[in-house]
């Protein structure tokens, strides 16, 4: 176990690699990584930060248990119709869920797509707790662009893209964004709103919450005027 920022971890629990609990999938986003990107949200955290902007995913029921092949080939043909780079992993506690989507992301990696992976475990921890767990090792092998740390309420950044506070780490894994890496603070933070054709408004990326009430409440003045 270790203790950072006040808080002790202990590595998850190891997941069934065959069948993913999954939350939400946009096919094509800006707003949650470099680059034109399918995002995943799995669903279940056991870190459950206060102030998180998903609240909504920390507990292990309410995802949509989808069989890990299906899933590859699925998300393989969203990404030549929507013509992604790659894909982010999001959560929820994307390593609660390490062996599969290890599998997910090397069959993405396999067709040429770049993984990004957001974690509320540190990077220190992660790397040692792989010495013993191959499914935590697979994740991080399989990722290009790792954002890691427990997001603090108290420490917000506002000058990197996709990080929520100052103690997040953003480390390119691979070559495929390491020439990059210095380069990302001069992308702007994003939030996307989508609203269905039944009036449902899903919001994605990353805002404070001061940012989303006028944001919301901007869309209720709109509506009203129509």
């Amino acid at each position: 176990m270790s203790t950072s920022e006040g808080r002790t971890t202990a590595p998850p629990d190891q997941a069934d690699d065959a069948v993913l609990s999954m939350a939400r999938f946009v096919p094509a986003t800006y707003a949650e990584g470099p680059g034109l990107r399918a995002a995943l949200w799995v669903q279940g955290c056991s870190i459950r930060c206060p102030g998180c902007f998903n609240p909504q995913l920390w507990a292990r029921r309410g995802g949509s248990d989808r069989q890990v092949t299906d899933l590859v080939r699925e998300l393989l043909e969203s990404a030549a119709t929507h013509g992604v780079e790659g894909i982010t992993l999001l959560g929820g506690e994307p390593f609660e869920q390490a062996a599969p989507l290890a599998r997910v992301a090397r069959g993405l990696r396999q067709a040429g797509l770049s993984v990004m992976t957001f974690t509320g475990y540190e990077w220190a921890d992660l790397r040692r707790w792989a010495e013993s767990r191959p499914d935590i090792g697979a994740l991080l092998e399989a990722t290009d662009l790792l954002a890691d740390g427990p997001f603090l309420a108290d420490s917000i950044d506002t000058s990197r893209p996709w990080i929520g506070s100052r103690n997040q780490g953003l480390r390119a894994l691979t070559d495929r964004y390491a020439e990059q890496l210095a380069t990302f603070d001069r992308h702007p933070d994003r939030v996307e709103v989508r609203v269905a054709a039944d009036g449902e408004i899903a919001v994605n990326g990353w805002a404070n919450a001061d940012a989303l009430d006028a944001l919301f409440a901007d869309l209720g003045r709109r509506n009203n005027r129509h």
